[in-house]
């Protein structure tokens, strides 16, 4: 199994990137994926994505040692769904502790557990951005309103948790991606009428198998549409996909 990973600044940003993204093995034969977008309309919007990203290492790097002392048996969905409960935890926290305000916690999240030996997938979007498997694309639009998970830590997490429906559950997956919504924003700046088609430009960068060879794959897409066909990312963009390569 082959993880690829791109994180950008975009054009139409100048001074932080404000996406953000995590993967690291909470067990043996399992993998934590998770990219992350911070609001642009909040406060220091950089900070909430880095802050979340951060605890979520925190919480996936006490699972990883908790698989290691005692391998344990949970479903995927319960084991993220606990994951996620932690990093509400870890968020309240931190929030209460730094005495911040919700305009300085929103980021989205779109977060996954892989069994990669099974080739099994458990993912949850919080707010919008883009999740492919194997041709399908699935696209969470929230109209630039998205629910972030930080207006709801003063909630109930069972409560707040029983409402997310934006679930994906796959099995014996081949090819699997997460993006935050800059994956949309691709722009021919230089000749606008040439604009390519979005699910053109979205297919090369999560489907097409170009670069494979290279660890930096992603990053080359990237520089190919700029430099080849004059495309640039406005957004900042985050990347990861997950290959079975066979």
């Amino acid at each position: 199994m082959k993880i690829y990973t791109l994180l950008t600044i975009g054009d139409f940003h100048t001074n932080h990137c404000e996406d953000f993204l995590v993967h690291e093995n909470i067990g043996s034969n399992k993998k934590l994926i998770a990219v992350l977008d911070g609001c642009t309309m909040g406060t220091e919007s950089v900070f909430a994505s880095i802050l979340t990203g951060k605890l979520l290492r925190k919480v996936t790097k006490k699972h990883y040692y908790q698989e290691f002392l005692s391998p344990s048996s949970h479903s995927l969905e319960s084991e993220l769904k606990q994951i996620i409960k932690e990093l509400f935890s870890e968020l309240r926290l931190a929030k209460n502790q730094l005495d911040l305000e919700v305009n300085e916690m929103l980021s989205t999240l779109i977060i996954g557990v892989i069994d990669t030996s099974k080739l099994e997938a458990e993912l949850l979007a919080i707010g919008d951005g883009l999740i492919y498997c194997d041709g399908e694309l699935i696209e969470y639009e929230q109209d630039d309103k998205p629910d972030y998970l930080g207006y709801h830590l003063d909630e109930d997490f069972e409560n707040w948790y029983q409402k997310q429906i934006q679930r994906v559950s796959r099995r014996n997956f081949e090819n699997l991606s997460i993006c935050t919504d800059g994956v949309f924003t691709f722009k021919n700046l230089k000749n606008p009428n040439k604009q390519m088609d979005e699910l053109e430009i979205i297919n090369y960068l999560v489907e097409d198998r170009s670069y494979e060879e290279s660890n930096t794959m992603l990053k080359r897409k990237v520089r190919f549409l700029k430099e080849v066909k004059s495309h640039v990312v406005t957004d900042d963009l985050a990347i990861i996909r997950v290959w079975n390569k066979i």
